[in-house]
């Protein structure tokens, strides 16, 4: 069974194992991986900036694939039943905040980039129907995150205005999708005319290149002010979202790729009445509503490349390069 390894011993950082095959115990089942997807934090095993890091241990969290074998307590799955992997363990029962003991499939236990998965039966749920092997592996860690940072956090309505930053991302594509399928007004940021392109096809209404001086400005002039924002980065950039807000309006971010911002404009949010709320990923609750919401809009993950195993340093130097469009897909 081959599967890609953290080895921060080799230039690439990454390495394909053979491993014997995976036993299962009692409520456990085993998935034959069709293809597996990439997200950020892969790339930042690759770097040493995840905690818990340990060579040789299978990354990727992203996974579809054919149910091949069961647990003898797993009576809800059937052989050859055609599935994809919920990435988060021990939420705990709290839909406020992950239990202490949370952790995310792909380090420091085995992950998804591999032709076999071992996994726990209650992180397994139906494929929908409507999507390929490759949109369902790019779904579950960037699709659940999304959902709640709009849907529980930010609690989004129809006909509200929403901006979305850093569209091209998988998080932020998702966000942007589940908006517009929920009936809000839509708006993006990016530093990419292709990628605000990309956003209006689907039904975006318009979007700010954030590296321009003055795209509040603009933002403020066309829209008026924004009621929630979903974000990613963080930084200083936060106080340029305090700028386009509408009174009582909320922002949620899922990340803070930018840091720490140096100062905040605190006056600004409390006189606005502006709440500022974190978001990660999310419960089994909020996955459960996540795939009831794509299943019901038949929502389709963009999928930016596929590559196979032998190819899994190009994949990754793609992800940390940041200039995909959608997901980056591996098939074994």
């Amino acid at each position: 069974m081959k599967g890609i390894v953290l080895n921060r011993s080799l230039p690439g950082q990454l390495e394909e194992w053979n491993f014997d095959s995976f036993s299962i115990k009692e409520n456990q089942v085993k998935i034959q991986i069709k293809a597996a997807a990439l997200n950020h934090r892969d790339e930042w095993c690759r770097q040493g900036l995840y905690p818990n890091l340990k060579d040789g241990v299978i990354l990727g969290s992203d996974g579809s694939g054919i149910v091949s074998e069961l647990g003898s307590n797993v009576k809800h799955l059937a052989l050859g039943q055609k599935v994809i992997v919920n990435p988060a363990l021990n939420w705990g029962d709290n839909q406020k905040a992950q239990a202490k003991d949370f952790q995310i499939i792909g380090m420091p236990n085995h992950g998804t980039l591999a032709e076999e998965l071992v996994v726990d039966s209650d992180r397994i749920y139906p494929r929908p129907d409507h999507l390929t092997w490759e949109e369902a592996a790019a779904l579950p860690l960037a699709g659940l995150t999304a959902y709640r940072a709009l849907c529980y956090q930010g609690q989004v309505k129809s006909g509200e205005k929403v901006l979305i930053t850093g569209f091209g991302g998988g998080v932020a594509q998702f966000a942007t999708q589940f908006a517009l399928a929920l009936g809000a007004e839509v708006y993006v940021s990016s530093s990419s005319a292709y990628k605000i392109e990309k956003a209006i096809s689907l039904g975006v209404k318009a979007g700010f290149n954030y590296q321009n001086a003055d795209w509040t400005e603009e933002a403020n002039s066309k829209v008026g002010g924004f009621d929630l924002m979903i974000d990613g980065a963080a930084g200083d950039p936060l106080n340029d979202l305090i700028k386009v807000a509408s009174p009582g309006a909320r922002i949620v971010f899922y990340g803070a790729t930018r840091g720490n911002p140096g100062k905040l404009e605190a006056r600004k949010i409390f006189w606005n009445q502006l709440k500022i709320m974190g978001s990660t990923m999310g419960s089994d609750q909020d996955f459960e509503e996540m795939l009831d919401l794509v299943n019901r809009d038949k929502i389709k993950p963009i999928v930016d490349q596929v590559f196979s195993f032998d190819q899994a340093v190009q994949a990754f130097d793609k992800m940390k390069a940041g200039d995909q469009m959608g997901k980056i897909v591996l098939r074994p």
